[in-house]
């Protein structure tokens, strides 16, 4: 669909009634004010909180921001964990009518300064563990007006050189309990992410109340969330509105569970919630799972998650991860597509009753490692070069747009990304893929990564997750390098699993890789490394590796 909308016969719908993401905690508290927001610390304790008293410290907060001088449309960034009161912040500024900037903890000072500046941002809410990083920025960014840390501790006993600094907490204290919210278009700005490209400068996506709310119903409606979940906020809340997961829990009565400081290298900490708070949903990148998988087959006794859904997004779950924890703990990944642009839900990879009675078990494994189908109400099309649509039929290949009241159609004040979105509102994802005849999209690579080897084209997506799928192998990827015959070649960096470190050899990947590749598509080199370096959400940095080895088809 597309055009000038039509105005039928007039409706007697209230039909001015904002779609406020406040009014999702609002309504969440009044229906489901009983229900627990659990909190884990660094020691392994934990706040709890009911709806009931998360909104209250949400309205506090509200007017203690009020009290502060914010206004509607002012930016108030926020620099944190996934913790209780980062989780305050995504309703108290937007309750306002100011927009929620959430800042990404690994950007370098560079960039995380641009950004700030970029969105004229007032205040910054700060979590104390992260006081260095806005100390690194402080210089850079002259119109922040003060600096919020998020601390059990008192002001004095915090060294630091931001000023002025103010306490969350005894803002908290000191504020009212009760507020009036403003009644806020829906059209107005909630929050803002800022993509994290490749190339240039990161550039800000700001999302609209209407946008974030509905994109809660949908991905609550597509994950099947309800009030007898328990759902886990593995996403860091930074990155594209933590999936929009926080909006979605409270849009459907979840008991919540925030993990707070996570370390990678400590996933005792990070799973033994999934057991003791009854976890039964939850999202992440596969190189968070693929760890925690690890960490699970090494544990005597192995957790029983049968009927828990692990949503998986930011690059294709393997095979070996997804019948890693559905043997060993009964747990569901399945697989979601999505971008900063697109808030993020735009397809999700759930089993069709019809086909779960035609297909084979080895069919349907096969299936799952689809993106998935696109969600009622977005417009997905995937198109050739020349702007045609390919046919759906599983092969034909090309860029996929998207089109809908929840994707982004523009960037904000960004000069030259105009390039980015179609005439008729769809944006570019730059992702290369083919749907099939029952709309499942699979993506074969980023449109600027697919390897382009002797005028024919092969797809890192699968090269990877065919090597993931080597019993040795713990994670891989595969990136296209410059070859002087070739144009390019397929490279593929390798961490062997423990085991295996001193006795996996290259000769080993390219005979796995053999039974799904044609000889010509085989790489030329297979490099073992310690670790693969990503980006600041957890992607394989291919840029980087790109130019890491550069030089090596050059001898």
């Amino acid at each position: 669909m597309a055009g000038k909308p039509i105005m039928g016969f007039p409706s007697t719908s209230q039909n001015d009634y904002q779609l406020n993401v406040t009014n999702i905690i609002r309504h969440a508290a009044r229906s489901f004010g009983r229900q627990e927001v659990v909190s884990v610390h660094l020691d392994g304790s934990r706040t709890r909180f009911t709806y009931n008293e998360t909104y209250e410290r949400v309205r506090r907060l509200g007017n203690a921001l009020s009290d502060m001088g914010v206004k509607p449309g002012d930016r108030v960034g926020v620099l944190g964990w996934n913790c209780h009161r980062h989780l305050e912040a995504y309703y108290g500024i937007p309750g306002l009518g100011a927009v929620l900037l959430l800042l990404n903890i690994r950007l370098s000072p560079h960039d995380l300064s641009y950004v700030i500046n970029h969105a004229e941002t007032k205040y910054i809410i700060v979590d104390e563990t992260l006081v260095p990083i806005a100390e690194n920025i402080v210089d850079q960014c002259p119109q922040v007006k003060g600096f919020i840390v998020m601390t059990d501790k008192n002001l004095s006993e915090i060294t630091t050189r931001l000023d002025p600094l103010y306490s969350y907490e005894e803002l908290l204290q000191k504020a009212a309990h009760e507020i009036k919210w403003p009644v806020i278009d829906e059209k107005s700005a909630y929050g803002a992410c800022y993509t994290t490209g490749t190339t240039g400068r990161p550039k800000g996506v700001y999302y609209s109340h209407r946008d974030v709310y509905l994109h809660a119903m949908t991905i609550a409606a597509n994950a099947e969330m309800t009030c007898r979940d328990c759902f886990y906020q593995l996403v860091p809340m930074f990155h594209a509105l933590g999936w929009g997961l926080p909006h979605a829990a409270f849009f459907v009565g979840a008991k919540y569970v925030l993990p707070g400081m996570y370390n990678i290298a400590d996933l005792g900490t990070l799973a033994e919630p999934i057991v003791s708070e009854g976890i039964t949903a939850t999202a992440g990148a596969p190189a968070l799972f693929m760890p925690m998988l690890e960490y699970i087959r090494k544990l005597d006794k192995k957790p029983d998650l049968s009927g828990a859904r692990f949503l998986s997004g930011a690059s294709e779950p393997s095979l070996t991860l997804m019948k890693g924890f559905h043997e060993l703990t009964g747990a569901e990944i399945f697989h979601a597509y999505g971008a900063t642009e697109t808030t993020p839900l735009v397809t999700i990879n759930r089993l069709k009753p019809w086909l779960g009675k035609s297909l084979t078990e080895e069919e349907k494994w096969d299936l799952k490692r689809k993106q998935g189908y696109p969600v009622v109400g977005l417009d997905v099309k995937i198109v050739d070069p020349l702007g045609k649509e390919v046919p759906h039929d599983g092969k034909s290949v090309g860029e996929i747009l998207i089109r809908g009241p929840w994707i982004t159609a523009s960037y904000y004040n960004a000069p030259g990304s105009e390039e980015a979105f179609t005439e008729d509102g769809y944006w570019k994802s730059g992702d290369a893929g083919t749907i099939d005849e029952e709309a499942y999209v699979k993506i074969t690579d980023r449109v600027k990564d697919v390897i382009k080897s002797g005028g024919e084209w092969i797809s890192s997506v699968d090269m990877e997750n065919e090597t993931m799928g080597h019993p040795d192998v713990l994670e891989a990827t595969v990136t296209g390098v410059f070859h002087p015959k070739w144009e390019e070649r397929p490279l593929v960096l390798v961490v062997p699993r423990e085991k295996a470190k001193d006795q996996l050899r290259k000769e080993d990947i390219i005979e796995h890789l053999s039974h799904k590749f044609a000889k010509w598509q085989l790489p030329d080199e297979v490099i073992f490394v310690d670790a693969i370096p990503k980006t600041s959400v957890g992607k394989f940095d291919k840029k980087t590796v790109r130019e890491q080895y550069k030089d090596i088809y050059k001898k």
